[in-house]
């Protein structure tokens, strides 16, 4: 069970998240207005995003899910792995990735050209935060809700060993919390 002091500062608080996911959602209507897109969300983290990003697309959508790993921890352990890939064939479909979060870029730049190399007319990439500090392959996103620094962040989907992903607003963890949870956890 975690605390509420286990956050040391809210960064983004639960109504920026809905108002930027609304701008982003109308930009993305525009962008895409004489094409149906498949909106592609990563396993686990994008889901609260990809909610309420769908709400504001006016469109006729689809969506699907992968579920892609390379973390452990707080670290990306640099092996990207599928652990559940699409159901929907993409051959020709435009796709925009939904992310929590883009880091390294290493595991979006993989499952980016995994699915041009299966056919995708094109990928583009909707991501609820930036953290540019940390990329390590040239990789943008097309849309981007937030740029954070380079601190280590959870909620709103958002996840550390499992826990505060149900936050409302994304917040940095406390150090000492990390260092008790894989203690005691």
């Amino acid at each position: 069970m975690w605390e509420k002091n286990d956050i040391r500062e809210i960064l983004i608080s639960e109504n920026e998240i809905q108002e930027r996911a609304k701008q982003l959602g109308e930009q993305i209507t525009k962008d895409y207005s004489s094409k149906k897109p498949l909106l592609v969300g990563l396993l686990r983290g994008s889901v609260p995003f990809l909610a309420d990003l769908m709400k504001n697309i006016d469109l006729d959508i689809q969506f699907d899910t992968m579920d892609v790993s390379s973390y452990e921890g707080t670290e990306s352990v640099g092996e990207i792995r599928i652990l559940k890939d699409l159901d929907t064939p993409i051959k020709g479909l435009d796709i925009i990735l939904v992310e929590d979060i883009v880091d390294t870029g290493r595991t979006l730049q993989t499952v980016k050209n995994t699915l041009l190399h299966r056919g995708a007319a094109s990928v583009t990439i909707c991501t609820l935060l930036n953290k540019s500090a940390r990329r390590t392959v040239d990789i943008q996103a097309d849309y981007i809700g937030f740029e954070v620094a380079d601190e280590f962040v959870v909620g709103y989907g958002m996840d550390f060993n499992q826990k505060y992903r149900c936050l409302p607003y994304i917040g940095v963890l406390n150090a000492e919390c990390m260092v008790n949870i894989c203690i005691s956890g």
